[in-house]
């Protein structure tokens, strides 16, 4: 089975089809990752094909990141100013990817890539899709956190809330999808189904590449899903050791706190680690920085030797030797966090993070600061609370066994054979 895999998005969105396709590939398959061709660099190292995808991304464009987490219109700025553009680029591309030099087996979509259903649809090749969180569904049975609509949030219990949610999201995008109206129109095909809410589902198998920890099956989420647990992959091209100078620190003294925001948030950082150190001076923890590659982001002054500074680590070897995770809420480091049943105290941009937050907040796992709080003696006053509070870590190591239950490479890998068989048999629509 030649099996194409794509999405476009940051780390969080690629690495759990990383994990997905070594497991293809360990089974005998043909992986074949279609991305930005920024992970170039991340994949061939695994030994798997790389295709390149446009529209590439610039990890350096802190703007245009800041832009599209910008909290009211984050998510406009990223579809009509970064993806739309570009889609029929997007589609040459993939539909290349999937034609040759032979013609896939399947396609495993991520709902970034508004292109992908339309090129399964032209080639009639099966495909399934992904998604990474509960948000994605927006369920009327399980709302959302709408970002530019916090306060829905509170009454989300309201009956008929979640109905009246969908329908605002549905009007206010209601011009968005437009590019992908007139490609389908260009290429002779009908207008279909609403790209941003329906039409990213395949209607044969869609993977819930999360656990049920995070969110359950509801009535109105599309036929043929699959919850599968998380899908882990964090290594950097293959190498999952933490840097030399971390692992002496964490060796050398009580557990730390770590402050990350994730893959993609980091690139926006503001004051976050300069706030972030201040209050682990204020807490008089030891505390990990983990601020990626932008000189930037890394404190003014001299810092004590309580407080180490990295670019990166695998959050699966580190997340387990601290006693908590100050984060984003972003559903990949949220998922390290669960796996290694550490209390995270999170920051929420905007997308699914906020809804991220209220899920582990209602766990009782997490507690949430909203950016324009994010102040030092808040922080420090929050941690220190959590940190004295033994209920935060029972909690969490209780999800984190739930967590272990699941394997959601196995399954998701399962599905897609299943699906990549009954197709060949014919005994599924």
């Amino acid at each position: 089975m030649r099996i194409v895999l794509s999405n476009i998005g940051t780390f969080g969105d690629i690495n759990p089809l990383i994990a997905i396709a070594l497991e293809l590939k360990r089974r005998g398959y043909v992986p074949v990752m279609a991305l930005p061709n920024v992970y170039r660099p991340k994949i061939e190292p695994l030994g798997l094909q790389f295709h390149a995808l446009r529209p590439d991304i610039d990890p350096t464009n802190t703007l245009l990141v800041e832009m599209i987490y910008d909290v009211k219109r984050g998510t406009e700025t990223g579809l009509r100013e970064f993806l739309f553009p570009v889609l029929r680029q997007t589609y040459d591309d993939l539909l290349e990817a999937a034609t040759k030099p032979a013609r896939a087996d399947l396609l495993l979509l991520g709902e970034l890539n508004y292109a992908g259903p339309i090129v399964a649809e032209v080639t009639g090749i099966p495909w399934a899709s992904y998604v990474l969180a509960p948000f994605s569904f927006f369920s009327a049975f399980d709302p959302p956190v709408l970002p530019p609509y916090p306060r829905l949030a509170r009454a989300d219990k309201i009956k008929g809330m979640g109905r009246a949610m969908r329908r605002l999201a549905w009007f206010v995008t209601r011009k968005w999808p437009e590019p992908v109206y007139e490609l389908r129109r260009e290429l002779g095909l009908p207008k279909g189904k609403n790209p941003i809410f329906d039409a990213k589902h395949s209607p044969h198998l869609v993977l819930a590449l999360f656990s049920r920890v995070l969110g359950g099956e509801q009535k109105d989420w599309p036929e043929h899903t699959l919850i599968t647990g998380f899908c882990f992959y964090d290594a950097d091209a293959g190498n999952a050791a933490l840097p030399e100078q971390l692992e002496k620190f964490l060796s050398g003294g009580e557990v730390p706190v770590v402050f990350t925001l994730g893959s993609a948030a980091v690139l926006a950082a503001g004051d976050f680690y300069e706030n972030s150190a201040r209050a682990a001076k204020k807490l008089g923890a030891r505390a990990v920085l983990l601020i990626g590659a932008d000189a930037r982001n890394r404190p003014k002054g001299e810092l004590p030797d309580s407080i180490c500074v990295a670019e990166y680590a695998p959050y699966s070897k580190l997340f387990g030797r601290v006693s908590l995770v100050v984060h984003q809420g972003g559903v990949g480091t949220t998922a390290q966090c669960l796996r290694a049943g550490r209390p995270m105290l999170i920051m929420p941009y905007s997308h699914d993070q906020p809804d991220n937050a209220r899920r582990m907040r209602r766990m009782g796992v997490a507690r949430v600061i909203q950016r324009s709080s994010y102040k030092p003696w808040r922080v420090a006053r929050r941690v220190r609370a959590m940190l004295a509070e033994p209920e935060y870590e029972v909690r969490a190591r209780a999800a984190a066994e739930e967590v272990a239950r699941e394997d959601g490479v196995k399954a998701a890998c399962d599905a897609l054979e299943e699906l990549h068989e009954s197709k060949r048999l014919g005994t599924r629509d």
